[in-house]
């Protein structure tokens, strides 16, 4: 059996595939390359929200037990959100930390987790990761943003006054 011969409609195809092929490669690159990235500032995000979470927990305790001698609350929340989102994989030392009050006249400003007329106050535990610290590509689409996470939690049992 002989095999039929090539056709000029065979060759052009052949043209065109290659054509196709350059046009439509790129875009798919470049919309699997955006996944990624995606999928890390997702991923860093989560980590963020577990750690403030965890955070949010500790100032709701009677903390007198885990913090230190000459340590405040505050400094042991902000040390202990960073220790978390370094040991899951990302740069603790880049994170923004900042723990406020979350409603009324002092919404906004400084929340101090041992004062005593703070019990029972709401408060908002913020943490801002810089995008450049997780981006795996050096991408300036998203450069100057922040990943942000936080959580309103209510101040516990500060020095122990409501102790069982």
């Amino acid at each position: 059996m002989k095999p039929l011969p090539l056709t000029d409609k065979t060759h052009h195809r052949a043209g065109l595939a290659t054509v196709e092929c350059a046009i439509v490669l790129p875009m798919m690159l470049l919309l699997v390359l955006g996944l990624i990235e995606l999928g890390t500032a997702l991923r860093a995000t989560t980590i963020m929200q577990s750690a403030v979470r965890e955070a949010g927990r500790l100032a709701s305790m009677d903390w007198r037990y885990v913090v230190q001698e000459g340590d405040t609350p505050n400094a042991k929340v902000e040390q202990d959100i960073r220790n978390l989102v370094t040991a899951s994989g990302l740069p603790g030392n880049d994170l923004i930390v900042s723990i406020e009050y979350a409603e009324g006249d002092d919404k906004g400003s400084g929340f101090d987790i041992s004062d005593p007329n703070n019990e029972l106050e709401l408060m908002l535990i913020e943490v801002e990761l810089p995008y450049a610290s997780v981006s795996l590509f050096p991408v300036q689409y998203m450069g100057g943003m922040n990943l942000r996470a936080g959580v309103v939690s209510r101040a516990g049992i500060a020095g122990g006054s409501l102790t069982n």
